[in-house]
């Protein structure tokens, strides 16, 4: 199994193949695409990050020491940003996922392309991640 900061740097290679940033737009779309999702019964009003624009739904479950996140969103570009962060920290330990540093966001420039209120939707869904983890970490 990769660690969190193996898969960051998957994700950063990934995004410093495409010199375009609609192509990276693309990306991340079709990664949201690809994405399992919630069923509509698992979209409860609970599950919903606070602080985004759009409708984000985030569940995390316990297995053994490690945390596994399900979301879904209702706006294309949320969904795939909220699949990156899955792919990065899902099935890897609550207590990693707790003490993360997300240096990939910074480095693909992912936060510079973003408006405002995606921005602070994606620092949403980071925190609400990280809280669950630590939650799960003990």
């Amino acid at each position: 199994m990769s660690s969190i900061q193996e898969k960051q740097q998957v994700l950063i290679d990934d995004f410093d193949f495409l010199e375009e940033w609609m192509d990276k737009y693309s990306h991340i779309i079709e990664m949201g695409k690809s994405m399992a999702t919630l069923s509509e019964d698992e979209k409860e009003e609970d599950l919903l990050v606070k602080g985004c624009q759009s409708k984000v739904w985030l569940k995390a479950e316990k297995n053994g020491d490690h945390v596994i996140f399900k979301a879904d969103a209702d706006a294309i570009i949320a969904k795939g940003i909220v699949a990156m962060l899955i792919d990065v920290f899902s099935d890897q330990p609550a207590k990693e996922v707790a003490q993360a540093d997300l240096d990939f966001l910074d480095k693909m420039g992912l936060k510079d392309h973003l408006s405002p209120t995606r921005a602070n939707g994606l620092m949403s869904m980071i925190t609400q991640m990280k809280y669950y983890a630590l939650v799960f970490a003990g």
